[in-house]
């Protein structure tokens, strides 16, 4: 499983437990071992950027992601296919400020916006009430369980 973090940020970051959750998310959703990811943080003017372009939204945004090989999470006995997920892309300004706001530390918000961003990467949505429960419901638990307990409240915009 190949999995790299950038940090273009100009902020810490905890990279190795970005890596970590990483891996965890794609064993739990039975994603082929071969499958590479990138997780990408970058500053506010850079997420604005991307906001706009990619949104057609203003301001910058926590997480965004560009899926590549379109491949879905697996089942027990049957993993996806080998393949480029693709790209989560973190804003750890916004995620400071979110965090804040929900009472947690912004290493949480970033495991919380990884596992957003990674579901999206996997064709989760939650633009409809019943894809948002699914999605949101599997980010909790999935994100529990990494943990070890209770998952940080979700502050995804």
């Amino acid at each position: 499983m190949s999995i790299e973090v950038n940090n273009e940020s100009g902020l810490p970051a905890d990279e190795e437990n970005l890596i970590r959750l990483g891996r965890f998310l794609l064993d739990s959703l039975f994603v082929h071992p071969e499958a590479e990811l990138s997780i990408i943080l970058v500053d506010t003017t850079a997420m604005e950027k991307l906001h706009i372009e990619w949104m057609d939204e203003p301001g910058p945004t926590d997480v965004l992601s560009f899926p590549m090989d379109e491949l879905r999470p697996g089942t027990a006995g049957r993993l996806t296919p080998a393949g480029v997920l693709g790209d989560v892309v973190l804003c750890p300004e916004v995620a400071q400020a979110q965090a804040v706001k929900a009472g947690h530390s912004t290493q949480e918000e970033l495991l919380l916006l990884t596992t957003h961003g990674l579901l999206h990467l996997l064709g989760y949505d939650h633009a409809e009430p019943e894809d948002e429960a699914e999605m949101f419901g599997l980010q909790r638990r999935l994100l529990a369980d990494y943990l070890g307990g209770k998952a940080p409240e979700e502050t995804v915009s």
